[in-house]
């Protein structure tokens, strides 16, 4: 799409002759005699850029500047001055023109920096278009659960993400433990900053200081520049440090300092580095274990989980199995081009009732394979992995339409929090996330009593 300019001058020779030249390059150009002019056509049309001469009767320069600001704050202004005006050139300047062009012009010099201002503007939409994807992608809205285990996941996301506090994320593998701290960063005040990401357990130990501090010239062997750690990489954002528990102990010391006095020292340094960094950190083991056994400090343990986000297995929160599947089948169907409809009812339950030890994860592999394999509009027990389908003892000793699966697990579901909240319905309605008449309605409904 053409680049729309409007050429503001009270010299008709001046504007006719620029107005030329940038319709010659390519640009919708139009012209207006003086500001007033201008803002009326501002007002009623968008521009992409406006240039105008500082010196005009009824309204200058700097007032069509001024108002250009307050009704079009998208579009950009060049101011064109000459050399006896070069301290207004610079007040303009300070309030927002990109440019400025001095009198007589040089047409090549104006379509040069036209350009480059329609570069920029290119530039600066496709980073907040990315941005704005990149926001949407990892929104704590999007993270897929209906179940009340995941509802109050969303909640401390929403509480913390406004926060300067180090989290600490913990679960089994698979459980979507980054896309959580994604979310975190997204959806707080360092979202237009780096967020930077770093499994601990992949980084060799003799290299994990210098890649998480950098190094200076001449440090080490090799070192034949200075090299910026991951913590100055993400300096006024956030730092993510997947499978924490895997840092040595000897390098736990140096982290616990950073984060406690906001410094670091690179290696081969001689004065501490300031950085504005917010730590989240991510683990699958029970990090107060290993405290107990002597492999992670206790000092930084606490220094970390000032916030504990626990992420449940998806074990213990099947009734969003449905919706993960339909979010798989949509997302797969988009990337192979296929027009697969869902998963039959057969299918379904097996994904119900499998183990998933691999978590949301190895859920996701089984669709991508699902997708691949499957002839029919629908997935069927023939497209899972051998060993998730069972016999035929297994169809009959379980309920067949999704309707009774759903049913069968909404049962279970329901009296183990019962028996975990020793049948006070109260509380097993708070955790549950529904009304107490509602679960008093379900336990009728569904015929669960205290002796079942």
């Amino acid at each position: 799409m053409k680049a729309r300019i409007l050429i503001v001058d009270d010299e008709a020779t001046i504007r006719d002759t620029l107005c030329t030249v940038l319709k010659e390059e390519g640009f919708d150009a139009e012209s207006a005699e003086n500001g007033r002019a201008a803002l009326e056509k501002i007002q009623q049309n968008n521009y992409d850029l406006v240039i105008t001469d500082l010196r005009m009767p009824e309204m200058d320069g700097l007032e069509l500047l001024k108002a250009v600001k307050l009704n079009s704050p998208q579009t950009s202004v060049i101011i064109i001055t000459a050399y006896g005006s070069m301290e207004s050139a610079i007040e303009a300047l300070r309030l927002g023109a990109f440019d400025y062009l001095i009198k007589p012009l040089d047409f090549d010099d104006v379509i040069l920096r036209v350009r480059r201002l329609m570069e920029h503007r290119e530039l600066v939409e496709e980073n907040r278009i990315l941005r704005e994807a990149i926001e949407e992608r990892y929104s704590f809205s999007h993270i897929i659960g209906e179940s009340p285990a995941m509802k109050r996941v969303f909640r401390m996301i929403e509480r913390v993400s406004q926060t300067r506090s180090n989290v600490l994320i913990t679960g089994p593998s698979g459980t979507g433990k980054e896309l959580v701290a994604r979310a975190i960063h997204f959806n707080s005040p360092r979202k237009n900053k780096p967020f930077v990401a770093i499994n601990c357990g992949a980084i060799v130990d003799t290299l994990m200081e210098s890649e998480l501090f950098g190094y200076k010239k001449g440090a080490f062997t090799g070192a034949n520049e200075d090299k910026d750690g991951y913590f100055k990489v993400a300096n006024g954002g956030t730092l993510f440090l997947d499978e924490v528990g895997e840092i040595p102990l000897h390098l736990q010391v140096k982290l616990l300092r950073a984060i406690e006095t906001g410094e670091i020292q690179p290696v081969g340094a001689t004065e501490p580095v300031p950085v504005d960094v917010r730590i989240i950190a991510a683990t699958n083991r029970d990090l107060s274990k290993e405290v107990e056994a002597g492999r992670f400090r206790e000092d930084l343990y606490y220094r970390l989980n000032v916030i504990e986000i626990k992420l449940p297995p998806l074990s213990e929160r099947k009734e969003d199995i449905p919706l993960l599947v339909n979010h798989f089948v949509e997302k797969y169907n988009r990337e192979m081009n296929r027009r697969i409809k869902g998963v039959s009812n057969d299918a379904m339950r097996i994904l119900m009732n499998y183990e998933w030890k691999g978590g949301i994860r190895e859920l996701e592999n089984v669709i991508e394979r699902a997708i691949i394999l499957a002839d029919g509009d629908y997935i069927t027990p023939a497209d899972l992995p051998p060993n998730m389908v069972g016999s035929e003892q297994y169809l009959t000793t379980h309920p067949t339409t999704l309707k009774q699966a759903l049913a069968a697990f909404e049962r279970d579901h329901i009296r183990r929090i019962l028996q975990e909240t020793g049948w006070d319905k109260e509380k097993a309605a708070q955790l549950l996330g529904i009304g107490l008449s509602s679960l008093y309605r379900k336990m009728d409904e569904l015929n669960i009593k205290k002796d079942a």
